[in-house]
């Protein structure tokens, strides 16, 4: 790593770091699959005049194209594939919202997006409670000890009773529920939300089916009662039940022990304002990051980021390649020289953006918590540190360990180029995990993923992106371990395993199941068996 003579920070320049800190939100928003969470972005962006109207009536079959979905596949079957980056000003916050894959076969994107936000909103189905997706992206907001705020979404539609969903959050979360909103009316029948820090009604209005903020009119308890009768008045039982005469407590939250929950409905822009209103009020700003030694990296450093994400082919004109970088200390300027940590090498960022889908906006400057997109900075990947003057290196991003494997072959020889280039390219994207073997040789090389939703999206792309159909033979492994050279040769003649190796040089051991693991466990406890997920995706690659 080279070493770079540091030039202190003017004063006027950390008092605009800080200051500009300050003003940062940047979260993501975590679900289960069809809870909402592209409705609730565009409700978001529309509550803060992003767009005109939300591109949500009555749930994603009948939607018009996703501001957030820009892939073919993700327009076609109305989930969210890839992740992006939306940034908008609301009241005097600057609010960098994170759009992540909705579907559990990405949950290794989810999981790389999570890295570079400060918090995270826990989107709950209102009549599916807390879904299995959604528990598993809670763990790993837990790991990294994220505040989350949970929205109770879909109150328009018939539901759970709203203290069976607190009990649920309680048990399986171990998170107090600490309410900042209160549905009035059951699910099904979302008249408003009392809002307990200004202790006031407010009624919601449909407008223009969804599509248009709905109309907002409040009112004191007072009159809400003479308004709503029983149904303010179950309301307000209902949470003082939760809150059991405790105040709000602001610390709990950010310590990641209690969650403020909210009550909407997305798909009709009910209670949006107020998810807005709760992030700038409560969620922290960017402040200092730990990197990877455990040592702290304040605001006001000189510039430094770490990839969270790298995309292809977003830019139909050409074949782009955008590096999605979350801004940790410092200010990035458009055109500045930065070191890639992993090599030492400098690069100027020529071509800086802000994407979300497929909508681009030239960006000069920006600050800690901030999403810039570097077009072309084909040499970075993802979990790579950038540094100006003082060098830094953040913490890595790590595998996730595959399920499923298939072996990719292309359909016509005589376009091995293109395959072969195609492939490196998703690999580099992170799209699917590469492995080879001495066994089936370099044209076919055996692809890994968590979801097999991820093989669909490497053959749409190959084909789409690089002319270059292709094949696939599923193999019978659903486990995976990291190993080292010496089994290979061990594994060889063992039935039900077998050793490949990972472009960056890893050896993983793959297994039929979990009986011929332990089988190998048992008979050949010198084999070194690592469970995926602990290691750097750098880690080997020989810089």
């Amino acid at each position: 790593m080279s070493q770079q003579v540091s030039t202190p920070v003017s004063a006027t320049a950390t008092k605009e770091i800080v200051r500009e800190s300050a003003r940062r939100r940047t979260f993501a928003v975590i679900s289960h699959p069809d809870a909402g969470k592209s409705t609730l972005t565009e409700a978001l962006a529309l509550h803060a005049r992003v767009i005109g109207t939300a591109g949500a009536t009555n749930g994603k079959e009948n939607r018009r194209e996703t501001v957030s979905d820009w892939m073919q596949m993700e327009k076609d079957r109305g989930i969210s594939i890839s992740s992006t980056a939306l940034q908008f000003a609301y009241r005097d916050t600057v609010i960098n919202l994170l759009d992540t894959p909705g579907h559990a076969d990405f949950s290794e994107d989810t999981y790389r997006v999570l890295a570079a936000v400060d918090c995270a909103v826990m989107l709950v189905d209102a009549a599916k409670g807390l879904e299995t997706q959604t528990m598993k992206l809670f763990e790993v907001c837990r790991a990294r000890n994220l505040p989350i705020i949970t929205v109770i979404n879909k109150w328009d539609r018939p539901g759970l009773d709203p203290l069976a969903l607190m009990d649920e959050i309680t048990e399986r979360t171990g998170l107090e529920p600490m309410p900042l909103t209160w549905a009035v009316g059951i699910a099904g029948d979302f008249r408003g939300v009392w809002d307990l820090q200004k202790d006031e009604y407010v009624h919601f209005e449909r407008q223009n089916s969804g599509a248009s903020l709905a109309k907002e009119e409040h009112f004191s308890p007072e009159d809400a009662l003479a308004r709503e009768g029983d149904a303010w008045t179950d309301s307000l039982d209902e949470a003082e039940l939760v809150i059991d005469g405790r105040e709000f407590d602001r610390n709990k939250f950010l310590d990641a022990k209690a969650t403020p929950i909210l009550f909407s409905s997305a798909a009709l822009n009910f209670g949006v304002k107020q998810i807005l209103d709760a992030l700038v009020d409560l969620a922290p700003s960017a402040s200092a990051r730990e990197d990877k030694d455990g040592g702290l990296r304040p605001v006001e450093a000189p510039f430094s980021g770490f990839v969270f994400k790298v995309q292809a082919g977003m830019n139909k004109a050409h074949r782009d390649h955008v590096a999605f970088i979350r801004v940790c200390s410092g200010i990035f300027e458009r055109g500045m020289v930065v070191t890639h940590s992993n090599t030492g090498k400098t690069f100027a960022t020529k071509y800086a953006q802000h994407l979300f889908g497929r909508e681009r906006e030239v960006i000069d400057q920006a600050y800690p918590g901030d999403v810039v997109g570097l077009v072309n900075a084909s040499a970075l990947r993802v979990g790579d540190s950038l540094y100006v003057e003082e060098p830094v290196e953040y913490p890595p991003i790590p595998f996730f360990s595959p399920e499923h494997f298939r072996v990719a072959r292309s359909q016509d020889p005589s376009r091995y180029k293109q395959f072969r280039r195609g492939i490196d390219q998703l690999e580099h994207e992170g799209i699917i995990q590469v492995l080879r073997s001495d066994r089936r040789g370099d044209q076919a090389p055996v692809l890994a993923a968590v979801g097999p939703m991820q093989f669909e999206v490497v053959e749409d792309r190959m084909t789409q992106d690089f002319n270059a159909p292709m094949r696939y033979e599923q193999l019978s492994y659903s486990l995976a371990r990291l190993t080292t050279v010496d089994a290979v040769e061990i594994l060889s003649n063992v039935h039900g395993a077998e050793v490949l190796v990972r472009t960056d040089g890893a050896y993983v051991a793959v297994f039929n199941d979990v009986w011929a693991l332990r089988r190998v466990e048992k008979n050949h406890p010198e084999v070194s068996l690592t469970v995926i997920g602990t290691e750097s995706p750098n880690s080997s690659r020989g810089y």
